[in-house]
C-alpha cells in the first residue's frame, strides 16, 4: 500500500480552537489510526495559518507585535490536540524558518515559468477571508457573503499576478481524469465555478508588512493564501517528499467547503505551474450548528471542546469523537446537540458496547472462572460469524472511503449483534444443562468479538478502546508498519486469564443529564432591544414583544423561500412523517421529511406552494433519510395549518 498523507486546513489564529476546528481535525486523527491499524505507513499534518492583514491588526490593537500575538495564539491550538487525543505526526506554523524557505522556492519556480507578473489591481477586499471578492461574493450591501459583520474595503494597489485563467482548461481536464474533490456536490460546484471564467489571481500586497516577503522585491508580501496552502508541501521538507507526496503517496486534504475553492482551483494551478504533483483528493465537509445555532463567533467560544473533552460523564474526550465521528455525515452540514450526545452516549456507548463487555465479563467470571475458554461451533455460531464479517469489511470499506460515520454505524451494528447473540445462545440456560461446552463456545465467540470491537473504535475512542482491552486482558493497540490488525476473528487466546471488569460507560441518568445540560449548553442572549416606544408595562402586550425581539440582521439570517411541492409519500413505519420532494427553483428538488402525516394525505400536498426554511442544517431521520429544509406550519400535530403561498409566486422566490 502506498502510504496514507491526511492534512487539516491550518488554522487561523485570530479563534481559538472550536468545535469547527476540532471536528476536522479530530476526523484526520480518526482516519490516520485507521490506516495505521491496517499496517499502513500514515502520517498527519495540522497547524497554524499566521500571516495577513487581519492579524496585523489584531495585534496592533493589542499592543503587541504581530510575532508576539501569533506565538500566542498558535499554543493554544497546539496545546489543545492532545486533550482530545488528536496525535499529528507534525505540526507546522507559516512562520517556521522550514516553512518560509520552501514557500519562497515555490515562488521562484512559478516565476521562473512565467507565470507570475507585476501589474495593479482594484478590487474590493474581505480581511476576514484575506481575499478579494467579486459582486456574486457580495450581498446587495456590499458585504461578503461569509462575513456579513466586516466591512468590505476597496483596495487599489500594486500588485503580482499568477496566470490563473491559462490554468482554466488544464483544471477541467484533471478533474475530469482524476476523483480529485468530494463529495460529489462539491466536485460539480467547483467545475461550474472554473467553467464560468477564471480571472488573473493576485498573488502579494503591499499596504502591510506581516508575511513573506517575495524574491527579489521585498516590499511585497506574498498573498496569505498563496503562502497558507504550500504548507502540505513544504512541512515534508526533502526528506519526506518523495515517501507521502504524489505518486508515491495518497495525499487526502480535508476541509471546510467555505475554502474549498482555494484548496481545488488556486492550490492545483500553483503545482501545475511549478510542475509539481497534485494531491489526491480534497474533501470538504459541511458546517456545524450547535443545538440548533447556527455557529456564530460567540457561540463558537461558548461552545468549547475542551471543556466538553473533560466531561468524563458522557465518555471525555473519547464520548466527543464520537458523537461528532457517528453522527454528523462526514460532507454534510450537521447539529451538535449536547442532549442528543447524551442520549446517543447511553445509547451506543453504554447500553451496547457498554452493556456487551460487563455482561460477558460477568458470565465469564460466573461460568469460565474468569479465563477465556475453548471455542468448539455451532451452526449458530457460524451464523453469527459470517453476519459479523459483512460487519467487519463494510465497515473498512467505509473508512477507506473516507465515510467514518459509516463505519462507526457498521462497527456498532456489530456490537449490536452480539448483544442479541447473547439472548440467542443463553449460557446461562445451557450451564443449568451441564453443557460447558456451549458456555465455552457461547462466551469464547463474546470475548472475540470484543476483542474485535476494541480494535474498530480504536480510530474513534481510542483511550476507552485501549481501556475494553484491559478489561480483556490483552495490551494496548500497537499498530506497527506492515502489521495488519483488523479483526480476523482467529480465537487464539483460550486459557489466559480475563482483567478486572468495571463500568467502561456508565450511564447518565435524568437527573445526571440535567446537571450536565446546564453545565454544558450555551448561555446565549439575544442582543437587547432597542428602547421601546410604547409601554412595556407588565401584563401589557408589548412587553412580550420586547422581552423577544430579535435584531434585523438575525431575521435575515434565516432564508424563507416559496417551495412547490412536486411529490409527496409516507415515511414506512413513521406515523407522522411524510417525505416531499420540493421545487425550490434549484437544479432539483429538495428532499424534506416533514411531520405532517396526521393532518395531511401525501396527495394533498402535491402542487402546493408552501413557505420553506432553506438554509436549516439537514436533519438526519436515519436510514438514509435526510431533510434539507422545514416547511412552516401553526397547530397541533393532528390539526395543522400549512404556511401556503399564492400560485403568482415562483419556485425559489424568497420572503423578505
Amino acid at each position: 500500500m502506498r502510504p496514507f498523507y491526511v492534512t487539516t486546513p491550518i488554522y487561523y489564529v485570530n479563534d481559538v480552537p472550536h468545535l469547527g476546528t476540532a471536528y476536522t481535525t479530530i476526523v484526520a486523527d480518526a482516519l490516520r489510526r485507521y490506516h495505521l491499524l491496517r499496517g499502513r505507513d500514515a502520517r498527519m499534518l495540522t497547524g497554524t495559518d499566521e500571516h495577513g492583514l487581519k492579524l496585523e491588526r489584531e495585534a496592533v490593537a493589542r499592543d503587541m507585535t504581530p510575532k508576539q500575538f501569533v506565538d500566542e495564539m498558535s499554543a493554544r491550538f497546539r496545546d489543545a490536540w492532545p486533550k482530545l487525543l488528536i496525535e499529528p505526526d507534525d505540526f507546522i506554523r507559516t512562520t517556521d524558518e522550514r516553512h518560509e524557505t520552501l514557500v519562497k522556492d515555490l515562488w521562484a519556480r512559478i516565476a521562473e515559468r512565467g507565470d507570475i507578473y507585476l501589474g495593479h489591481y482594484e478590487d474590493w477586499y474581505c480581511v476576514g477571508c484575506e481575499s478579494f471578492k467579486t459582486a456574486k461574493d457580495l450581498d446587495e450591501h456590499k458585504r461578503c457573503l461569509l462575513h456579513p459583520n466586516l466591512e468590505i474595503e476597496r483596495i487599489n494597489e500594486e500588485t503580482y499576478f499568477f496566470k490563473l485563467k491559462d490554468y482554466e482548461t488544464k483544471l477541467l481536464d484533471f478533474y475530469d481524469a482524476h476523483p480529485f474533490i468530494e463529495p460529489e456536490s462539491r466536485r460539480n460546484e467547483v467545475i461550474s465555478f472554473v467553467k464560468s471564467g477564471l480571472k488573473d489571481l493576485s498573488v502579494s500586497r503591499t499596504s502591510f508588512t506581516w508575511g513573506i516577503q517575495v524574491p527579489n522585491d521585498p516590499k511585497h508580501v506574498m498573498y496569505v493564501w498563496f503562502d497558507a496552502l504550500s504548507n502540505y508541501w513544504t512541512s515534508l521538507g526533502a526528506r519526506l517528499r518523495d515517501r507521502y507526496w504524489e505518486p508515491n503517496g495518497e495525499v487526502v486534504h480535508l476541509v471546510g467547503k467555505d475554502i474549498l475553492r482555494f484548496h481545488t482551483v488556486y492550490w492545483p494551478a500553483f503545482l501545475m505551474s511549478a510542475g509539481l504533483p497534485l494531491p489526491t483528493k480534497v474533501f470538504a465537509h459541511g458546517f456545524l450548528t450547535v443545538d440548533g445555532q447556527k455557529m456564530s463567533k460567540s457561540l463558537r467560544n461558548a461552545v468549547d471542546p475542551l471543556r466538553l473533552a473533560a466531561t468524563e460523564e458522557v465518555g471525555g474526550p473519547d464520548g466527543l469523537r464520537y458523537q461528532l465521528l457517528r453522527y454528523v455525515a462526514f460532507g454534510q452540514d450537521g447539529d451538535f446537540d449536547h442532549q442528543a450526545m447524551i442520549e446517543r452516549y447511553n445509547a451506543d456507548l453504554g447500553k451496547n458496547l457498554g452493556n456487551l463487555l460487563s455482561r460477558t465479563l460477568g458470565l465469564c467470571a460466573k461460568l469460565t472462572g474468569n479465563k477465556v475458554p475453548s471455542y468448539k461451533a455451532t451452526a449458530l455460531e457460524e451464523e453469527f460469524l459470517a453476519q459479523a464479517r459483512v460487519h467487519v469489511d463494510a465497515a473498512a470499506t467505509a473508512w477507506g472511503a473516507l465515510q467514518p460515520h459509516r463505519a462507526l454505524e457498521e462497527t456498532f451494528a456489530l456490537s449490536s449483534l452480539a448483544n442479541q447473540y447473547v439472548d440467542r445462545a443463553a449460557p446461562w440456560a445451557e450451564a443449568k444443562k451441564g453443557n460447558q461446552e456451549r458456555v465455552d463456545a457461547i462466551l469464547a465467540l463474546l470475548l472475540e468479538t470484543l476483542d474485535a470491537l476494541s480494535v474498530m473504535t480504536w480510530p474513534a475512542i481510542p483511550r476507552k478502546a485501549d481501556a475494553l482491552r484491559a478489561q480483556l486482558a490483552l495490551p494496548p493497540v500497537a499498530p506497527a508498519l506492515g502489521k495488519e490488525l483488523w479483526p480476523s476473528f482467529s480465537f487464539s487466546r483460550a486459557g489466559r486469564t480475563l482483567g478486572a471488569a468495571s463500568a467502561l460507560f456508565p450511564t447518565v441518568d435524568k437527573d445526571l443529564e440535567k446537571v450536565l445540560l446546564d453545565r454544558l449548553q450555551p448561555k446565549t442572549e439575544l442582543p437587547a432591544p432597542a428602547a421601546p416606544t410604547t409601554s412595556t408595562v407588565p401584563g401589557h402586550p408589548s412587553a412580550a414583544v420586547a422581552s423577544s425581539a430579535i435584531t434585523y440582521d438575525q431575521f435575515a439570517s434565516v432564508d424563507l423561500r416559496v417551495g412547490l411541492v412536486k411529490s409527496a409519500k409516507r415515511v414506512p413505519k413513521k406515523d407522522k412523517l411524510l417525505e416531499l420532494e420540493v421545487d425550490l427553483g434549484e437544479e432539483k428538488p429538495r428532499t424534506i421529511i416533514a411531520g405532517l402525516a396526521l393532518s395531511f394525505s401525501a396527495e394533498s400536498l402535491v402542487g402546493q406552494r408552501v413557505i420553506v426554511v432553506a438554509n436549516l442544517a439537514p436533519r438526519d431521520f436515519g436510514k438514509g433519510l435526510v431533510s434539507h429544509g422545514m416547511l412552516l406550519a401553526t397547530g397541533p400535530s393532528e390539526k395543522l395549518v400549512l404556511a401556503t403561498a399564492p400560485e403568482s409566486a415562483a419556485p425559489g422566490a424568497k420572503l423578505k
